[in-house]
């Protein structure tokens, strides 16, 4: 089924289908972002028929777009109909269950604004991280805020991995097999990435302190 979903994206990938596809992404539609860039920077490293920015831009409002979707739905329905909706039929349809809410709120709970930033580089978070936002009624505009920018470094991170597989995949045979393979493994990658360079910021702040005093 993955496999088919990347295949039909390189046969017909275009500013509109990475559009669609990232805004279903960031919705409850289980469409993973880590086999939408890659190809798309792909291509556009290897066919030249999309410019790598523009893939960048476009998946960031497709991003902003889906993320919006889940924000005022959750505003405007409530935790009740949220976690009733999870616990239904349709909602394991979509891989959601009442657990995979809870974590998300509780994340936002626990990290708040901010967790709308990081929140967006963590597997099985970030695609429902908008839904506690909208549930705590965050402002609406410090929430598009962070979204994008979560959003715009995830799509950087992915656009610049797709790019580099111009030396690694010669076709588009080989590129979906890597994607559907390795597209977890890619997000928890990028996801350790993030983690040891915030450590490292937080290290370097710490020791500039202790230098000063």
């Amino acid at each position: 089924m993955l496999q088919s979903f990347i295949q039909w994206c390189l046969a017909n990938l275009n500013y509109w289908v990475v559009l669609f596809a990232m805004t279903l992404e960031s919705t409850v539609v289980p469409v993973p972002s880590e086999c939408i860039v890659p190809p798309a920077a792909w291509l556009a490293a290897t066919e030249g028929q999309l410019n790598i920015f523009v893939v960048i831009i476009v998946a960031t409002i497709g991003a902003d777009l889906g993320a919006s979707i889940n924000y005022i739905l959750s505003l405007w329905l409530g935790r009740p109909v949220v976690y009733a909706f999870a616990r239904s039929r349709v909602g394991k349809l979509f891989l959601l269950n009442e657990d995979k809410i809870k974590k998300a709120e509780t994340y936002f709970d626990d990290h708040g604004a901010t967790g709308t930033i990081i929140g967006r580089l963590v597997p099985g978070i970030r695609h429902l991280i908008s839904i506690p936002a909208g549930l705590a009624r965050m402002h609406y505009g410090r929430f598009i805020f962070y979204t994008t920018l979560g959003a715009g470094v995830w799509n950087c991170i992915l656009a610049a991995i797709g790019y580099s597989l111009k030396t690694v995949c010669r076709s588009e045979k080989e590129l979906i097999d890597m994607s559907t393979k390795y597209s977890h493994e890619i997000g928890y990658g990028i996801l350790a990435a993030v983690a040891l360079a915030l450590v490292y910021l937080v290290w370097k702040k710490t020791k500039s302190r202790s230098i000063k005093e």
